[in-house]
């Protein structure tokens, strides 16, 4: 189900809790507000739809697809550049420092563990739907 776009920055800068095979559902929901706003959006952390659970989804650029992530973090970053976000829960763009190439430790949908390298765009993504769940806004 398509949910609103939290805009409270004092819910949005707490740092995500654990996600469980409980919040399924809000995984499920961050992939229809994601496509839902497609056209403006290309990545989604569970606290902007008002859940305050570690889980991002993101669009994925290699593979033209939506992945998903529960619990990620980021192991290690290579090839730093500077570049402008912006937020659907923020009405600013920032400049921010980003990598190019991401290493990441997360878990599926069966919360199975995964480590899995991302570059360029998505890894781009991913880095700030991470600082999301951080309760780092940009």
């Amino acid at each position: 189900m398509k949910r609103e776009i939290i805009k409270d920055t004092a819910f949005l800068s707490q740092v995500a809790e654990p996600a469980t095979k409980k919040d399924l559902k809000t995984a499920d929901d961050l992939r229809d507000t994601l496509i839902a706003n497609s056209d403006r959006c290309v990545g989604l952390a569970a606290n902007m739809i008002g859940v305050n659970k570690a889980i991002i989804v993101y669009y994925d650029y290699d593979l033209n697809l939506v992945g998903e992530m529960f619990n990620p973090v980021i192991l290690n970053k290579k090839s730093p550049f500077q570049g402008k976000e912006g937020c659907l829960s923020l009405d600013r763009t920032t400049e921010v420092t980003r990598y190019r190439r991401i290493i990441v430790q997360y878990e599926d949908r069966n919360f199975e563990e995964h480590v899995h390298s991302f570059h360029d765009n998505t890894a781009q993504v991913i880095q700030h739907e991470i600082d999301h769940c951080n309760g780092i806004l940009v």
